[in-house]
């Protein structure tokens, strides 16, 4: 009988200690929360789209991006916002992975309802055995809920002062270098298709319906990329769009109707497109979400005046990139 009564003050304490321990945990993802909300420029800045698309005006973003760097160095809010006046918002992170993406999306849709949400394709491809997506699944679902864990650097910089961080033209990141592709045609057809991994599939069809039950339009793009797409690529991704009822747009397929020029618009030899190739892509791309779309044009409402203002700082920023490129490439030239 004692041994009875010491075992269940033992689970008593043990119960009791778990409690404070989540209420503490709780306390710190608020504190945090609060705090990168307020300090964003002591967040890391791979995790700023996190924080910033937090920081938009509630129900203000009529298109939202997800995806990896291929999202964030090709879809430029700025271009599409000039153009046709269209609220766009990248939520793209370097290397972000597929349960990355899933919470990026459910983060924003507390606080916006897009009409479209645009998802760039080439996270499809990375590869994830079952027990590596179990781990991941459990470390994105800690960030989401409790926050402490994906702001805890925060400290750091608090005590060392800020990290230089990218600008971010909402969501856009400016890439004034340039590394010219010389590879030459890489999108030869073919039938043959590219795995999708099971995990990767599990949470792109949760993000599908997801979109779809807050009555968002999905579109599945490729950026152009050398170094990532291919056609086999191409008709995985076809039959995926077609099989879910979103839209696709392989911009692989395209650069000769966008004008890419591969010696000036690439960033790191096929990789990435830089500024120039991303100002192209978006420009075509705002095109077709004006004509495909019920969109409105915000221009000169008072309630996006954060867009206008941005606008001035972005023309600046991709005028001295330009005149970055063109003396790289002026370099390269005489380098031959």
């Amino acid at each position: 009988m004692q041994d009875f009564k010491e075992k269940k003050r033992t689970v008593k304490k043990a119960a009791v200690l778990l409690v404070i321990f989540l209420i503490l945990l709780l306390a710190l993802a608020a504190f945090f929360k609060s705090m990168a909300l307020n300090y964003p420029e002591f967040v890391q800045s791979r995790n700023r789209p996190w924080v910033n698309i937090q920081s938009e005006r509630d129900d203000s973003i009529d298109v939202l991006v997800l995806g990896d760097s291929e999202s964030y160095t090709t879809f430029s809010p700025m271009e599409i916002w000039q153009q046709d006046g269209i609220s766009s918002f990248v939520c793209g992170q370097t290397g972000q992975e597929i349960e990355e993406t899933y919470y990026m999306l459910k983060t924003a849709l507390r606080t916006q309802k897009p009409k479209i949400v645009v998802f760039e394709t080439n996270s499809m491809f990375q590869p994830q055995s079952v027990s590596e997506g179990i781990q991941k699944m459990i470390a994105q679902t800690a960030n989401y809920y409790l926050p402490v864990f994906l702001l805890h650097s925060m400290w750091q910089n608090w005590v060392m002062g800020p990290e230089k961080q990218q600008v971010y033209y909402k969501g856009f990141v400016v890439r004034d270098i340039v590394e010219p592709y010389t590879g030459g045609d890489y999108m030869e057809k073919t039938d043959r298709k590219e795995e999708i991994s099971l995990i990767v599939r599990f949470y792109m069809d949760r993000i599908v319906r997801m979109c779809k039950e807050e009555g968002c339009s999905v579109i599945l793009y490729s950026a152009p990329s050398p170094h990532n797409y291919n056609y086999a690529k191409h008709n995985t991704l076809t039959e995926y769009a077609e099989q879910m009822g979103a839209a696709y747009v392989d911009f692989n397929l395209m650069t000769e109707e966008l004008g890419i020029d591969w010696e000036k618009d690439s960033l790191d030899n096929g990789d990435h497109l830089n500024v120039l190739g991303a100002e192209k892509l978006s420009r075509y791309f705002g095109s077709y979400l004006k004509q495909n779309y019920e969109l409105e044009d915000h221009r000169g409402e008072a309630e996006y005046q954060s867009f206008d203002d941005m606008v001035v700082q972005y023309q600046k920023a991709r005028k001295n990139a330009a005149k970055k490129i063109e003396v790289i490439l002026k370099y390269l030239r005489e380098k031959k």
